[in-house]
C-alpha cells in the first residue's frame, strides 16, 4: 500500500483544545501502479508556470502536515552557537556536530573565548567532525571577526554574515531564518536533490536554485519550506534509494518510481523518527518529542 496524508495532525479546535490527530489514509497496493501512471503522465505533460506554482505549494502544504514540528536539526542556544554549528556541519552530519559542540561551547562559550583559543586544543575537540583543521581556522576566524567588527555579536544581515570566515549564503540563511526570524532558503544537498526531482527547477547552481524556488513561494514561507524539504530528503526521499512506497506526496511527484515502490519494503528504508530511530538533536524541541521523536545520543554512547 502507498501511504497518503490527507489531513493535518493535531489541529487546534476553536475552543483552544487539540483535535485528535487524523489517521493517514492508506491507498490499496493495487492502486500503487495507478499512482505511478499518474506521476508519469504528469511528468510528460508540459506544466504551465501557474500549474507549477500550485503543485509546488501543495507539496509544501502536504509536507507541513507530515512534519508539523520541522525545525533546524542543529542544537543551539544563541546566534553564535548556531553560526558555529552550521559552519561545522559542512561535509558531516548534524548529529555528529551536535555530539561535538557541547564540549566546544563548554570550554569556549562566547566569541571572545573562541577568538583567543589555542588552535590545537580546538582541533582536538573538532576532530570527530572531519576537516577539523580547516574548521578550526574558520570558527576561530569568525569569532575574531565578530569581536573586532561586531562587538562580539552575530550580525543580523546577509551582507555582514557572508563576510565572516567559513560563512556562505547557505549558512547565512540558516542563521537569519532560525536565529533572527528573517526568511531565507537553505539550499543544501537535500534541498537541491528534491527540488530537481519535483521539477521545480532544473538549475544546478545553488544561487540559481534559491532564486528559482524562491519565486514559487511567498517570502514568509521560505524558512519553513527549507525545513520541510530537508526533513523529507533525510527521512524518505533519499539520494540513492528513495522510499517512494512510503511517500506522502507520491501522486504529486514526477520522479515517483525512481526508488522502492513496494510499501513494506519502502518502510524499511525510513530514517529517524519515521523509522523509529532518534533524530539529529541531543536537545530537540518539545513538539518534536511530543510527536514521538527521540533525542539523539551523546558522543561515545553505545
Amino acid at each position: 500500500m502507498v501511504v497518503r496524508r490527507d489531513s493535518a495532525v493535531g489541529e487546534q479546535d476553536p475552543g483552544g483544545g487539540k483535535k485528535p490527530a487524523k489517521v493517514a489514509k492508506r491507498v490499496p497496493a493495487k492502486k500503487a501502479a495507478a499512482v505511478k501512471v499518474a506521476a508519469v503522465k504528469a511528468a510528460a505533460k508540459p506544466e504551465s508556470p501557474t500549474a507549477l506554482v500550485r503543485r509546488a505549494r501543495r507539496i509544501n502544504r502536504e509536507l507541513a502536515e507530515v512534519y508539523p514540528y520541522a525545525h533546524p536539526e542543529l542544537d543551539f542556544e544563541n546566534p553564535f552557537e548556531l553560526v558555529v554549528a552550521t559552519v561545522l556541519s559542512a561535509q558531516t552530519t548534524d548529529l555528529r556536530v551536535n555530539q561535538t559542540t557541547p564540549a566546544l561551547f563548554a570550554k569556549y562559550p562566547t566569541p571572545e573565548d573562541l577568538a583567543v583559543a589555542n588552535p590545537e586544543e580546538v582541533e582536538e575537540i573538532l576532530r570527530p567532525c572531519g576537516f577539523f583543521r580547516a574548521k578550526t581556522r574558520s570558527v576561530i576566524g569568525l569569532s575574531k571577526a565578530l569581536v573586532e567588527n561586531h562587538g562580539g555579536e552575530v550580525p543580523g544581515g546577509l551582507e555582514d554574515l557572508v563576510k565572516l570566515p567559513g560563512v556562505g549564503r547557505k549558512t547565512a540563511f540558516v542563521v537569519l531564518g532560525n536565529a533572527f526570524g528573517r526568511p531565507g532558503i537553505t539550499v543544501d544537498t537535500h534541498f537541491q536533490r528534491l527540488v530537481r526531482r519535483w521539477r521545480w527547477t532544473d538549475e544546478t547552481d545553488p544561487d540559481k536554485i534559491e532564486a528559482a524556488v524562491g519565486a514559487l513561494f511567498p517570502k514568509s514561507d521560505w524558512t519553513d519550506l527549507s525545513h520541510h524539504v530537508i526533513w523529507h530528503g533525510r527521512r524518505i526521499c533519499h539520494a540513492r534509494k528513495p522510499a517512494c512506497g512510503a511517500c506522502p506526496i507520491a501522486p504529486l511527484c514526477p520522479a515517483y518510481g525512481e526508488g522502492e515502490t513496494d510499501p513494506e519494503k519502502a518502510k524499511k528504508l525510513l530514517k529517524y523518527e519515521k523509522g523509529g530511530f532518534p533524530g539529529q538533536r541531543l536537545k530537540p524541541p518539545k513538539e518534536y518529542l511530543d510527536a514521538g521523536g527521540k533525542a539523539a545520543p551523546p558522543l561515545g554512547a553505545g
